[in-house]
């Protein structure tokens, strides 16, 4: 047995020194009652010591290593380790778990194997006469051996887990601040690049030929494109700032008549508004970008001449409801699924020939999200698509995390 690999696996579970839980405990007791002893363990051996994780029958929970016979049970070759009377063995006899108070006469230990195959220590029962244990009493000893492996796995599962989910948020906070830092600071080149090809486009017209002008365009039109991205970028990590408690009283029908009037749709689009008014009280700020993102989507991603949305709101006593539909291009099947994902784009193009940067629906469930509520979409390729979200009313309790979307009775 290699001792230092031994060692870095017992300190790889994280568990000498803590203190004593329930489960393990449990362990013990059910052991020491099935082979009828009055002492049963949960044994890790560490360095110079025999840590008792579990101690049924004694008061201590660490004892010295060198007279541990638990030292002994982890170097047997067998599934059990069984000393019938201590005084008749010569490595037990002048033990002072022996001949002191504890009485520890009989002694049956399972080494508890990790699966690297190193033995972290022993389930053991002890008692104070000499005796064996059964078939049945063995078999049951070494199951439960078993499930003590399990717990330990499942500690080590979680510690790991913590450690992944600290690194993560911790690159996420960095991935956030750098994504904010080279967006801002982007912004300003970008401004200069698109004015520069105006002023360009203006006092060299007469020189430029078709070709030259169009270059000038197509520099134009991508660093709109890149700007657009940009922006879709910080309003992603910036919506986190975005909760459900930043709340004020504003009329429905009035962001909504606001949004018509600064997306500019023409004459050919039609939109059709709750047709009676309804007073949120909610975030804003957050409800108007959900809306601009989805019905930017709409009048986007449309193959009508005669392109048509539908606004449709319902409210229960805990939550507001909002439902958007449109005629549209829809979305296949195949990318419901993952359209809410930053990056994942549901079409290869817009109407206009321009290739969305999948950040608007991710934006979107962020919001939804921050606002206590859930979001889903259905659609039909040719036919359109609808959305359906919830915005949390009050603070209730976490179950009720979203509603079941039936409008089926909506009021308006």
């Amino acid at each position: 047995m290699n001792e230092r690999k031994r060692q870095e696996a017992v300190n790889s579970y994280k568990l000498v020194g803590t203190l004593p839980e329930r489960s393990y405990d449990d362990i013990t007791q059910i052991a020491a009652y099935i082979c009828e002893a009055p002492i049963a363990l949960i044994t890790m051996l560490d360095y110079n010591r025999n840590f008792l994780k579990s101690h049924y029958g004694v008061p201590f929970s660490e004892s010295p290593r060198q007279i541990s016979f638990c030292t002994h049970a982890i170097q047997s070759p067998e599934a059990i380790f069984v000393i019938p009377d201590a005084r008749k063995d010569d490595r037990f006899k002048d033990n002072p778990l022996v001949t002191g108070d504890m009485k520890a006469i009989f002694y049956a230990g399972v080494p508890l194997i990790d699966k690297g195959g190193h033995a972290l220590g022993t389930l053991c029962v002890f008692d104070h006469e000499p005796r064996t244990i059964n078939e049945r009493q063995q078999s049951t000893l070494i199951a439960l051996a078993n499930q003590v492996i399990n717990l330990f796995e499942l500690h080590r599962q979680n510690l790991e887990n913590k450690a992944l989910q600290k690194n993560l948020l911790k690159k996420n906070s960095l991935l956030k601040d750098f994504a904010g830092v080279v967006s801002h600071d982007m912004k300003m080149p970008l401004a200069n690049i698109i004015t520069t090809t105006d002023l360009l486009k203006a006092k060299y017209k007469e020189l430029l030929d078709e070709k030259g002008l169009d270059y000038l365009n197509y520099l134009k039109s991508s660093s709109f494109s890149l700007s657009e991205y940009i922006n879709g970028i910080l309003l992603h990590y910036e919506s986190d700032n975005l909760t459900i408690n930043q709340r004020q009283v504003f009329d429905l029908q009035d962001l909504l008549e606001e949004l018509e009037d600064l997306l500019n749709t023409d004459y050919k689009c039609v939109i059709h508004l709750p047709e009676a008014n309804h007073s949120l009280n909610c975030n804003r700020v957050a409800l108007n970008q959900i809306f601009l993102n989805l019905i930017g989507n709409s009048l986007k991603y449309t193959d009508k001449e005669h392109p048509e949305i539908t606004i449709r709101f319902d409210e229960n006593e805990d939550f507001y409801l909002f439902e958007i539909t449109d005629n549209g291009i829809g979305i296949s099947k195949d990318k419901l699924d993952e359209i809410f994902d930053l990056f994942t784009v549901a079409t290869d193009t817009d109407k206009n020939g321009n290739r969305g940067n999948g950040i608007g629906l991710s934006t979107v469930k962020k919001l939804v999200t921050n606002l206590g509520g859930k979001i889903k979409v259905t659609s039909t390729v040719g036919e359109g698509t609808t959305f359906k979200f919830t915005a949390r009313k009050e603070d209730i309790p976490t179950q009720l995390s979203g509603p079941e979307y039936d409008l089926s009775k909506r009021r308006n």
